[in-house]
């Protein structure tokens, strides 16, 4: 049992680290008061610019990892460790990504998870993260909005995932069931988006 408190409270507090407030808050801005309001790598990139922008997506990708590197080694010196290490590194992943998106420093208010989903992802499934990346990347530029490339990508991962399963290349059906969760955690976290782009009035990134 106190191992598995601590993975939950390391994962949660490894993921509430709030990048894009810090950094931006270096910068004089507090993010939470310009573009959207999120403290996410998207809003930071669109109020900064590339250089905080796509170091807040670093940092929050790193964390996703972190949580399951982290959780899988406090699970193998622990007292008594969960069944297998897939267990703990699941457990430690999912609470990052809510300490992300629900930080305690920021009265529960954070990002949308993506970043931290992604590494997350990385750490478990790194293969289908690499397909899921390629599939971001595609919608990106293809269409400019960040929203729908993270949210089609963050729900292609449990599909390729159910696909893997079913052919063998992946052993556990317990990553399929966490992928989907992750998915819908995420895409819940996107629900504002989802409502912009449907009326036409989500941000749209100009590479120009």
């Amino acid at each position: 049992m106190a191992t598995v408190a601590a993975i939950i409270l390391c994962g949660y507090l490894i993921g509430s680290v709030p990048a894009g407030y810090l950094l931006a808050k270096m910068a004089g801005v507090d993010i939470r008061t310009v573009g959207s309001g999120n403290i996410g790598a998207t809003n930071v990139l669109r109020t900064l610019g590339k250089r905080y922008g796509y170091s807040v997506f670093a940092f929050d990708f790193l964390k996703g990892i972190a949580a399951v590197k982290l959780s899988i080694l406090l699970d193998r010196v622990g007292p008594a460790g969960l069944v297998n290490s897939e267990l703990a590194a699941i457990l430690g992943g999912t609470c990052s990504v809510l300490g992300h998106s629900y930080p305690v420093w920021l009265k529960f208010r954070g990002g949308k998870g993506v970043a931290t989903s992604g590494g997350v992802i990385f750490g478990l499934m790194p293969i289908i993260a690499a397909i899921a990346a390629l599939i971001w990347i595609i919608l990106f530029y293809s269409t400019g909005y960040v929203s729908l490339a993270s949210v089609v990508a963050i729900c292609a991962i449990p599909i390729v995932a159910g696909i893997s399963l079913a052919t063998g290349h992946l052993d556990s059906p317990v990553l399929f069931y966490f992928s989907l969760c992750l998915a819908v955690i995420v895409t819940i976290r996107h629900r504002s988006n989802l409502s912009r782009l449907v009326r036409g009035k989500e941000w749209r990134f100009d590479r120009r």
